[in-house]
């Protein structure tokens, strides 16, 4: 059975989907390519939507291709690793749940992925250094564990 991770956020059309891609190509690059990589969110409201415009942008411009995402609502399965994006969303989800960047070594205790969807680009430029950090973490983590 493969090893399995979720990456969840509100709506699914920011964080947790740049989060998906970033690690589904940082595993890859760690020989990890097996690995099950989604992402949801903990509301519906997306559902079936591609990712938000500014997120798949910032992608695009550091080289990676969100743009195959649809949005899914979360719900209980058999992962490995459920990872929130912030605290609020972690409230929400099953217990042994994460927080995602708790796998960023450099990230102070509680640290969260902040939602960039009300503000400018500097958010989601701020959201992808944070994910691109958490994943590398987060790939040596899944070589040790799995």
């Amino acid at each position: 059975m493969s090893y399995r991770v979720i990456l969840v956020c509100m709506g699914n059309i920011c964080r947790s989907p740049m989060a998906e891609v970033v690690l589904r190509r940082t595993l890859e690059e760690h020989g990890l390519g097996d690995v099950v990589v989604e992402s949801a969110g903990t509301g519906d409201w997306h559902v079936g939507d591609p990712m938000d415009s500014r997120a798949l942008a910032t992608l695009a411009a550091a080289g990676y291709d969100g743009s195959a995402h649809r949005a899914q609502h979360f719900s209980v399965g058999e992962y490995d690793l459920v990872l929130a994006m912030d605290k609020d969303n972690l409230r929400r989800l099953p217990r042994g749940a994460r927080l995602f960047r708790s796998f960023d070594p450099d990230a102070p205790e509680g640290a969260e992925v902040p939602d960039p969807y009300y503000g400018g680009q500097e958010g989601f430029d701020e959201v992808l250094r944070m994910v691109e950090a958490a994943s590398r973490g987060l790939a040596a983590y899944i070589e040790q564990h799995r």
